[in-house]
């Protein structure tokens, strides 16, 4: 599969979508409307709904406080400057409303346009995670974690992350969108994550699931998680046309067997698909690999039944059972807005 031919046809879809809506009626109620106020940057402590008139600039770490909700229309983009300490930050308490659609997605993405440029969305809610309650975060010394495995830390829906993944110390980097102890609550469909320079998602801990995600040239992994993530993912789709990039998948620490539905991944340059760490395992249904050097590694030489396909659990790593049917994306043309 050629990018080049997915991204002429998704551009022409997006042009046919974006012709039947707008935001023309989109009246703002951001106290912030003076155009110098378009600027993203400090702390969050009471509602907002953000104005999708024109861009907003991210200067820093914009902080959504408990207790404060912010609200993101259709339309809305919001362009980061190239700087390691920038990103958007939900802490538990606190929630997140991403109003995109189809023909109106909200685009996250840095002003260079290249991956590692920022730091991207993170959520942090009050669900189970083996690190236990009130764990902290790699990123700003935030607190996560509780028992609460319903918890909602808002809606994502029709959202685009582009150029992530910058370097938070000489050991990790951001995400395009993270997820620490995120709960089932948690509403999050049709989400792209583009050229990052680490993990597209990640999810530490945590019941949310995903619905309809697209994640394409992602530098490190596709999609990650640990501790004890046991939610869902339904419709994937992976792209990988980057060479040394990680895996579609990672999964490590311990298995909560969260659940993998409808997957498509391809690889125009080899590399891994399905890379499994410790005890970390998945029920997977309906998974496709195509153009992989290697479909599963199990890096740890962990129980390789933890890994259960179709009903069946996996009894060799060299097992041919990923010829699923391929996830029908056609409708997904709102991507085209961000490549």
């Amino acid at each position: 599969m050629k990018k080049k031919y997915f991204t002429i046809a998704l551009a022409i879809l997006c042009l046919i979508f974006t012709s039947c809506d707008s935001n023309d009626d989109f009246i703002s109620t951001d106290p912030d409307v003076d155009p110098a106020n378009f600027e993203l940057n400090g702390v969050l402590e009471s509602d907002r709904i953000l104005d999708p008139s024109q861009p907003y600039s991210l200067t820093g770490s914009y902080i959504v406080k408990a207790g404060a909700t912010l609200t993101i229309p259709a339309g809305t983009q919001i362009i980061s400057q190239v700087a390691s300490n920038n990103y958007i930050a939900i802490e538990k308490g606190a929630n997140i409303d991403i109003q995109g659609t189809q023909s109106l997605p909200v685009i996250m993405r840095s002003s260079a346009g290249n991956q590692g440029d920022w730091g991207g969305l993170v959520l942090l809610g009050d669900a189970l995670t083996t690190e236990g309650v009130d764990a902290t975060a790699e990123v700003g010394g935030f607190v996560y974690g509780g028992t609460n495995a319903s918890d909602s830390s808002g809606n994502i829906d029709y959202l685009i992350i582009k150029n992530a993944g910058a370097q938070i110390n000489a050991d990790s980097q951001y995400n395009g969108l993270t997820l620490y102890a995120v709960g089932s609550g948690t509403s999050i469909d049709n989400v792209a994550l583009l050229d990052g320079a680490d993990d597209g998602v990640e999810f530490f801990g945590g019941s949310v699931s995903i619905t309809n995600l697209y994640a394409e040239n992602n530098q490190d992994d596709s999609v990650d998680w640990t501790e004890g993530w046991n939610g869902t993912l339904t419709n994937t789709y992976v792209v990988h046309n980057n060479e040394g990039f990680s895996t579609a998948i990672e999964a490590d620490g311990d298995n909560n067997n969260p659940t993998i539905t409808n997957f498509t991944a391809v690889s125009t340059v080899g590399g891994t698909a399905l890379q499994f760490k410790k005890l970390s395992g998945a029920t997977m249904t309906n998974v496709l690999l195509m153009g992989y050097d290697t479909n599963v590694d199990m890096k740890d030489q962990g129980p390789i039944e933890n890994v259960i396909v179709d009903t069946t659990p996996m009894s060799d790593p060299s097992d041919d059972v990923f010829n699923g049917t391929v996830v029908d994306i056609s409708g997904w043309a709102w991507i085209a807005a961000g490549l």
